[in-house]
């Protein structure tokens, strides 16, 4: 049989089960192996091909998407170090939960280990990185390849989504000739036009009796907190904060929890923990016996040594994926159950509490550490806590903001306060790396609008390139860089009480004009003069169009004097405060 007539088919019929899962958005990096599924993939009219020429990025941007879309994008490349550049992504993908089909053309058999050129050895390329792998059967056209094909689609698609959601590899050898019959094609499913089969993925639950056994153990305790780290539920919000109003638990509320901004009820949520859970005089002030804890784990390393030091509370951890996000052993029961399910099954069962004043303790330190910010909101020079602070007031209203890891997003933690406003937040959390943040804030800004990345200079320079999809697809974003000119987490760390090598290793100062780069992408770029300046950018930022880069130059040293200064206050007032209650 004819080798291009049975690549066409064979392919087509993945094709068209790859729609019918509902997969709508493929980035496909350019290459020569993998031209047939490239061509195919164009073909079909229900699918937005998005073409970036580095793979790195491109991984990346297509994280983006589905972190957005909340459903499945695929990724295409040729064979050699161009799958190897998606590693970085997919390794993100795995630990932050999100759905990535990766499809990578391979050499066919006879060519590997043979010294082909750009052949190298994909098999398992990802290892466990990967929810699943298959190197894929040569194309042939035949009914039983053409179902292999695609029951393998289907089964990859499913798997991607099964929670706890992730990457999945699928490598696809190709002989030569490579390139398909396009005048013959037909996405027609002829055998079953509804998909070859339907996966359906259910949610995790637990019995009545277990969620009955759990209310009876909660009830022994009156002085509970909730901690909700990242969840992306659109319907947990109600659900926790009717929970925590009946058991009388404050919510301790990650800014990826997206809990901080919202219609849902605010008055039980506590946002600046990072601040007083400083302070040895509050943590056994409000020292609980008993913690839920939903979602990912919180940004805040205060909280962390807070959850450590008490671990003799009972600890629940809920996860609807079935995962195991317990890097302090400290959890007495682990509950396999759907979030939203659990505190809707749990609040059925549990009768509104009297007695506050657990949570009026918790809500106090709370009020008074946000009653002190004083120090920050009036901060005449341009700083980084004043920048998060102001973004809740700067923001209109249902943007999405994507903020860098490093220092921002520890920031954000700190400084950014509740609000009505349904500010969606995301970040790269999932291995908290800064590579690629640029490319998945821009993927992620083709569904989610208005979307503005605030960023640091170094995350920013590492992912340079990524700008190139703004220019490509005309998309609109607003980038934040605060360049303090090198590494400023590190001011914070140990290593600061090292100057020998501090600024060589850690340091590292760039010294550079973003300027340029960013006007090479057709990009507007802006140096910030000072907070005014910022105001009236940020006002006019909704009308503004494609590429705006504003750099908010701020200083290393002063800004870890202006963090501890405010650490120092609050602390005091709270030591101040605990004692006056005792």
């Amino acid at each position: 049989m004819d080798h291009q007539v049975s690549l066409t088919a064979y392919l087509a019929a993945f094709v068209a089960e790859l729609v019918q899962t509902g997969i709508k958005d493929v980035v496909v990096s350019p290459g020569s192996r993998s031209t047939p599924m490239a061509m195919v993939l164009a073909e079909h009219p229900e699918i937005n091909i998005h073409i970036h020429v580095d793979e790195r990025s491109a991984a990346f941007f297509a994280l983006g998407i589905a972190k957005a879309t909340n459903k499945p994008v695929a990724i295409l490349c040729t064979s050699g170090t161009a799958a190897a550049n998606y590693f970085p992504a997919i390794v993100e993908a795995r630990y932050s939960r999100v759905p990535l089909l990766v499809f990578t053309a391979d050499r066919p058999h006879e060519l590997r280990e043979v010294g082909a050129p750009q052949a190298i050895d994909q098999i398992h390329l990802y290892g466990q990185h990967v929810k699943w792998f298959a190197d894929m059967a040569l194309p042939e056209n035949n009914k039983e390849m053409i179902r292999y094909a695609r029951t393998v689609c289907a089964r990859a698609a499913a798997i991607a989504m099964q929670a706890p959601a992730g990457p999945v590899h699928l490598n696809f050898p190709f002989r030569e000739p490579l390139i398909p019959k396009l005048d013959e094609i037909t996405f027609q499913l002829e055998e079953r036009p509804n998909g070859y089969v339907k996966v359906r993925n259910g949610e995790l639950t637990i019995p009545e009796d277990e969620i009955r056994e759990i209310s009876f153990k909660l009830n022994e305790y009156k002085k509970g907190i909730i901690v909700c780290g990242n969840i992306e539920d659109e319907q947990f919000a109600q659900a926790v904060t009717e929970l925590s109003d009946a058991l009388k638990f404050p919510i301790l509320a990650d800014p990826l929890s997206q809990l901080r901004s919202g219609k849902h009820q605010l008055e039980n949520i506590v946002e600046s923990y990072d601040t007083f859970l400083r302070n040895e005089d509050a943590k056994p002030y409000l020292q609980p016996d008993v913690i839920l804890r939903f979602g990912a784990m919180p940004v805040s390393k205060a909280l962390t040594i807070f959850l450590k030091e008490n671990h003799q509370a009972e600890q629940f951890v809920i996860d609807g994926a079935g995962g195991w996000r317990d890097p302090s052993s400290l959890s007495t029961e682990m509950i396999f159950c759907n979030e939203t399910i659990f505190c809707e099954k749990l609040l059925s069962l549990s009768e509104t509490r009297e007695s506050v004043e657990f949570l009026e303790k918790w809500l106090d330190v709370n009020n008074l550490t946000k009653a002190n910010m004083s120090l920050i909101k009036d901060s005449y020079k341009l700083s980084e806590g004043r920048l998060f602070y102001q973004l809740e007031e700067m923001l209109p209203e249902g943007a999405t903001l994507f903020v860098g890891n490093s220092m921002p997003i520890r920031d954000l933690d700190s400084f950014f306060l509740n609000n009505n406003k349904s500010i969606k937040v995301m970040a790269n959390r999932g291995a908290n790396g800064i590579d690629g943040t640029v490319s998945t804030a821009l993927g992620a800004a083709l569904y989610s609008k208005p979307l503005y990345l605030v960023l640091g200079d170094l995350t920013f320079f590492h992912d340079l390139n990524g700008l190139v999809a703004a220019k490509l697809y005309d998309i609109d974003i607003r980038i934040i860089v605060v360049n303090n000119n090198g590494g400023g987490i590190f001011s914070f760390l140990p290593q600061s009480q090292h100057p020998k090598y501090f600024e060589l290793l850690f340091g590292t100062p760039l010294n550079l004009e973003f300027e340029h780069a960013v006007r090479m992408f057709d990009g507007k770029f802006t140096k910030v003069k000072d907070w005014e300046h910022l105001g009236e950018l940020m006002n006019q930022s909704t009308e503004v169009k494609g590429l705006n880069v504003y750099e908010v130059v701020t200083n290393r040293d002063s800004n870890l004097t202006e963090h501890r200064e405010f650490w120092r206050i609050v602390s005091q007032e709270i030591s101040n405060f605990v004692k006056g209650v005792h």
